[in-house]
C-alpha cells in the first residue's frame, strides 16, 4: 500500500510539473507572439510619434517668421502687379513677374503651416495699412507689425500706384530693394533662430533668390 501511495504520488508530481511547465511555456509563447508584437509595436509607435514631433518641430521664431513674411510676400505681389501695368521696362516688367512666381507659393506654403500649428493666418490687408505703418518700417520706431523690415508705408504705395513708365520703373526698383533687404534680414533670423527645417529651406531660399534679384536691380537703377 505504502508502495503503490508513493508511486501515484510520484506520478502526480509529474503530471503537476508537466502542467506547469505547458502553462509557464503558454505564457511565454503569448509573450512573443500577441503580446510581443504589443511590446514591438509600443516603442514602434513611440518612435513614429517622436519621429513626426522631431520632424515637425517648431519654435516662437518659426511662428514669427511665417506671421512676418506672410504679409511682407502679399505687398511684394501688389507691387509686382503694379510693374505689369504700370511699368514701361521691359526688364522691370519681367522681374516683377519672377517675383510673383517665386513669393505667391510660399505665402500658400506658410499659410499652410500656421494652419497646422494652430497659430493665426495674417488676414490679406495689403499689408502697407498696417497700425503705424505711415513711413518704411524698417527706420520707423514704431512697434509690432510696423517694425517689420523692408516694409512700405501707404504713403509710398500709394506714390507707386501714382507712378507710370519710367518714373514708375525707377520707383518701383528702389522700393522692391529696401523690401527685399527686410526680407533679407527676417530669413537670416529664420535662419539663426529658427526650428523647423521646411522654414529654415525656404528662408535660405528667400537668402539665394532676393539677393540676387537685389544685384539685378541695383544693375538696372545704375
Amino acid at each position: 500500500m505504502s508502495n503503490t501511495t508513493r508511486t501515484l504520488a510520484r506520478r502526480a508530481g509529474l503530471v503537476a510539473a508537466a502542467v506547469s511547465a505547458a502553462l509557464l511555456l503558454a505564457a511565454c509563447g503569448g509573450g512573443s507572439g500577441d503580446g510581443g508584437h504589443e511590446g514591438h509595436a509600443a516603442p514602434s509607435a513611440s518612435a513614429s510619434a517622436s519621429g513626426g514631433v522631431s520632424a515637425g518641430a517648431h519654435n516662437a521664431q518659426d511662428v514669427a517668421f511665417a506671421q512676418g513674411m506672410i504679409p511682407h510676400h502679399r505687398q511684394a505681389l501688389e507691387m509686382a502687379r503694379l510693374a505689369a501695368e504700370r511699368g514701361s521696362s521691359a526688364q522691370v516688367k519681367d522681374l516683377a513677374a519672377r517675383i510673383e512666381k517665386a513669393q505667391d507659393p510660399e505665402i500658400r506654403t506658410m499659410s499652410g503651416w500656421l494652419r497646422a500649428w494652430g497659430e493665426d493666418v495674417p488676414q490679406d490687408g495689403g499689408g502697407s495699412d498696417m497700425p503705424g505703418m505711415e513711413h518704411h518700417s524698417s527706420h520707423s520706431g514704431a512697434s509690432g507689425m510696423a517694425e517689420m523690415p523692408g516694409m512700405m508705408g501707404e504713403q509710398d504705395m500709394a506714390e507707386l500706384r501714382k507712378a507710370s513708365g519710367k518714373d514708375f520703373d525707377r520707383l518701383f526698383l528702389t522700393m522692391m530693394v529696401e523690401h527685399h533687404k527686410g526680407a533679407l534680414e527676417m530669413a537670416k533670423a529664420e535662419q539663426a533662430k529658427g526650428a523647423y527645417g521646411p522654414a529654415k529651406k525656404t528662408a535660405g531660399d528667400i537668402v539665394t533668390g532676393q539677393s540676387a534679384e537685389i544685384a539685378e536691380m541695383n544693375g538696372l537703377l545704375r
